[in-house]
């Protein structure tokens, strides 16, 4: 053999163990694998979990719909190896509970812990009572996988939910005897709390949401809504614009009526649920006392 060919071969296993080294640094840190649909949820578990944890969220994206979100080959993995395995359910996320293939794996599906009324809306990250719940079930879920941090797991969600708690107090009734219009209900239940009317019209929330063409006298009503000024505020999602959206919220703004962003994931910038719930919490406070 050469000492080129032995460079070569030498060089080979360096790489190949390089290779080894970083792709499964997470398995061998000790930490309880988890995996999230979204970063909102993935967020979540992380306040419970600390550094006990490692959580991955496959839409974690600011940018991206989740509505059109395709896993990938990778996520399979993932979602197989993890110890527990967190989603929204109820119809938002299907694609996650698709990846699930064991019974015997633990997971969190959000969506039955809310106790929900006769108006159902998926979009329960905005439910800080269900948040709570979710919180509690990973405590649960995460102390049976390391009983021995059981009690740290159990004082992480005590201080979570007491701020979940905060930001309820901070909500409750802000915005009785105002009304409001939305691009897309998911914060139907954060506006709930407020105690404000929702006035968007139910055909253009359906359009929106199943991103098809919003009829007439719909769009005519909510345009008369935002530019007569008889909603007070216009909750826009910002994660799914489209035309329509864009050109209500250049409406909103023109005739004065304060627009508070909202979205599906968490955003940049922002270091956990309960920064990005309370940033958007004072938004929606301060344009309902305008």
């Amino acid at each position: 053999m050469t000492l080129r060919n032995l460079l070569v071969g030498a060089l080979a296993v360096v790489s190949l163990a390089a290779c080894g080294t970083t792709s499964t640094p997470s398995a061998d840190s000790g930490k309880i694998q988890v995996v999230a649909s979204t970063n909102v949820w993935g967020s979540v578990i992380k306040a419970v979990g600390g550094d006990e944890v490692d959580v991955k969220a496959l839409l974690d994206d600011p940018s991206a719909d989740p509505h059109s979100y395709e896993s990938k080959p990778a996520d399979v993995a993932l979602v197989k190896d993890a110890k527990l395995v967190v989603f929204n359910g109820g119809g938002y996320d299907d694609f996650f509970a698709k990846l699930i293939t064991g019974d015997a794996q633990k997971k969190i599906e959000a969506f039955p812990l809310r106790k929900h009324d006769k108006d159902e809306n998926e979009h329960v990250w905005y439910d800080l009572d269900t948040v709570r719940a979710v919180a509690e079930a990973a405590a649960n879920e995460l102390g049976a996988v390391k009983p021995d941090k059981k009690t740290t797991f159990e004082s992480n969600t005590q201080q979570f939910t007491a701020k979940l708690e905060e930001l309820g107090k901070k909500v409750d009734g802000i915005g009785k005897g105002k009304k409001v219009v939305a691009t897309e209900p998911i914060a139907h239940y954060l506006l709930d709390a407020t105690g404000a009317e929702d006035v968007t019209p139910q055909a253009f929330s359906k359009a929106v949401e199943e991103e098809s063409d919003v009829p007439a006298a719909a769009l005519a009503s909510i345009n008369q809504l935002v530019e007569g000024k008889q909603a007070n505020v216009l909750v826009d999602n910002t994660q799914t614009e489209n035309q329509v959206t864009k050109q209500l919220v250049e409406k909103a703004k023109t005739a004065g009526v304060p627009v508070v962003a909202v979205t599906e994931t968490l955003p940049e910038g922002v270091t956990g649920y309960l920064d990005w719930m309370s940033k958007q919490v004072d938004a929606l406070s301060q344009a309902l006392k305008a």
